[in-house]
């Protein structure tokens, strides 16, 4: 029975630590599944309000997620987040705001604009590689943003399609 307990305890301290240690990117996971199920519900509710005034049969939650609406209106949403974001990483790398704590400084020289030192001993492999791998390593996030947008630029066509 100690031992359980010990165990229990154990595992207890290291939820504590990974909740801490992850507590935006886990609040983050929650709003968005909040987010995504409050979108779900909502057009569930509107396409079944639609098919019933054009005299069309009702459909169930799981022939929802399946239909064009679902994927059309899911991905309108997200194509848009998705190009925002991607924009206003790229904008924050050349344009200035005052007062802005994502903004760079206007005077001096700013610690993001300088090349990473591969004789570190903690550098990314992409920073000790060189070359093509950092280029991209440094524009990775504006990459994958884009990718994201593409990607439901694309899956909004098929879902419009689909409905």
């Amino acid at each position: 029975m100690l031992l359980l307990s010990r165990y229990m305890f154990r595992l207890y301290l290291y939820m504590i630590r990974f909740i801490k240690n992850n507590s935006l990117s886990l609040t983050f996971l929650v709003l968005f599944v909040l987010a995504l199920a409050a979108q779900v519900f909502t057009g569930w509710s509107e396409y079944n309000k639609e098919n019933r005034q054009e005299g069309a049969a009702m459909v169930s939650l799981p022939e929802y997620l399946q239909s064009g609406h679902f994927i059309q209106s899911t991905f309108e949403n997200w194509e848009s987040e998705f190009l925002q974001m991607a924009l206003f990483v790229i904008f924050t790398i050349w344009l200035k705001q005052k007062g802005s704590s994502e903004s760079k400084k206007f005077d001096g020289q700013n610690e993001v604009d300088k090349e990473p030192d591969p004789s570190q001993p903690d550098a990314p492999w992409p920073v000790k590689q060189g070359g093509l791998i950092l280029t991209f390593y440094k524009s990775s996030l504006t990459i994958v943003l884009f990718l994201l947008f593409v990607l439901s630029f694309l899956m909004h066509f098929y879902g419009s399609l689909k409905d």
